[in-house]
């Protein structure tokens, strides 16, 4: 039914962390808590976020090997007052 091989420690964390966040939400009528509480959830059960290579920037792109400082060309600018 459902694939729990993937689960890690933190995807473990922000499971829990979100479970009592939102049940707080529900208990004190925090609705703004709620979203946050959701948020977390929706980040374990998707397997999502910003954790250890999840939102990697993404590498350099590598050049031409023809490409040269000389090939470019300067641009020029031009002061406006």
């Amino acid at each position: 039914m459902f694939n729990l091989q993937n689960w890690g420690l933190m995807r473990i964390a922000r499971l829990a962390a979100g479970g009592i966040v939102l049940w707080n939400a529900l208990a004190d009528h925090q609705p703004l808590l709620g979203l946050m509480g959701g948020f977390l959830l929706l980040q374990a059960v998707l397997n999502i976020g910003c954790g250890t290579g999840g939102c990697g920037v993404a590498a350099p792109r590598q050049q031409p090997q023809n490409f040269t400082q000389e090939s470019t060309k300067d641009i020029e600018y031009e002061e406006i007052h």
